[in-house]
């Protein structure tokens, strides 16, 4: 079987092609669906290792249709560069380098999210563009309101415009706000019906309708969390999903001496911001639903400040959702244990 290693770029990739006499032939294509048919399309099955990028999984999926051995794999996963040269670096050595990692196995496989989940994540990035767009919208619009001296009320975004309008605003401040309220309006349309998309998709799964039984979790949280970690036996652990999620300390230690620092920031920064923002909202609830988590996070609060305590709420809700959804059972309050008297939290 031929082994090949695949460098893969938005708009030209390196391919190194070992055949099994040994030769190494090397070639560079276009990033095409055409341009990967007429060189590998023809070909007898191959296994072929390429990095998990943007392009990767519709790579892997059209060479897949073609029977060869397509493997994603991890690119934070140091021994895969083991041959990879420290002083140069071409796509030519890195297509040696990843085919070399492909003949010893040198490499992590990376996990490849399934069509269903891959289509959610997708909605969220929309609607996470939408929510942004409008957050930009709003700030911008309270900032030219303070350079006239006039302050917006504190309120909801949706009440923004109309705070504004019940200003005594001046002709020409009314003017510099109309282009903005004018696609206001029309962007909250648009956030409210994906919103109203992806509570249906909710509904519609079991897991995801489990886990928006957690306090403060609702179907745009679960159906993200779901969403990025697709399979929970991914994980043996609550600690290593934390780690995923990038919700864990940093740690520099060396002999005795441990040293820990602010949360790692890995992985998907959309599901850590919207446990953040979850945790957040617990910690200022008067809900008796979430009197649990609330006292676990005040008892950080009273020692650390509640923007630490936010951070490490948020790593407890990841580590109740894991269980949660490991378990197959709702959220249950009586199963939040206290906070030990020696805890010692890390995080911002």
């Amino acid at each position: 079987m031929d082994i090949i290693g695949l460098d893969l770029h938005k708009r030209e990739s390196q391919l190194a092609i070992k055949a099994e006499d040994g030769t190494i032939a090397e070639r560079r294509i276009v990033t095409s669906r055409e341009r990967f048919t007429a060189v590998l399309g023809g070909r007898p099955r191959a296994r072929i290792l390429l990095e998990a990028s943007t392009e990767s999984e519709w790579v892997a999926r059209h060479l897949e249709s073609f029977g060869h051995e397509v493997i994603v794999a991890d690119p934070n996963y140091a021994p895969m560069y083991a041959n990879r040269s420290r002083r140069t670096k071409t796509d030519k050595r890195d297509a040696r380098t990843l085919l070399d990692a492909c003949e010893t196995n040198a490499y992590r496989p990376a996990h490849r999210l399934s069509e269903a989940r891959r289509h959610v994540r997708a909605e969220l990035a929309v609607r996470d563009a939408l929510v942004r767009t409008r957050t930009r919208y709003i700030a911008l619009a309270k900032a030219l309101v303070r350079r006239d001296g006039l302050r917006v009320p504190t309120s909801a975004s949706s009440w923004v415009p109309t705070r504004i309008a019940a200003l005594d605003l001046s002709p020409a401040l009314a003017t510099e706000l109309t282009p903005l309220f004018a696609v206001y309006a029309p962007l909250n349309e648009q956030i409210a019906a994906a919103d109203r998309r992806l509570a249906v998709g909710a509904a519609a799964d079991p897991i995801v309708a489990r886990l928006a039984t957690a306090p403060e979790i609702g179907p745009v949280t679960a159906s993200a969390f779901v969403a990025t970690i697709d399979d929970i036996t991914r994980f043996g652990s609550a600690h290593q999903l934390e780690a995923y999620l990038g919700v864990v300390p940093s740690e520099r230690s060396s002999g005795e001496k441990r040293q820990l620092g602010r949360i790692t920031k890995a992985g998907n920064g959309r599901m850590r911001w919207l446990l953040v923002e979850a945790a957040w909202r617990i910690l200022r609830s008067k809900s008796p639903e979430t009197a649990a988590l609330r006292a676990w996070a005040l008892a950080i609060a009273r020692r650390r400040g509640k923007r630490i305590a936010a951070v490490a709420l948020a790593r407890r809700l990841a580590g109740v959702l894991y269980a949660m959804w490991r378990d197959g059972v709702p959220y249950d309050a009586q199963r939040i244990r206290p906070l030990a008297v020696t805890v010692h939290e890390r995080a911002g």
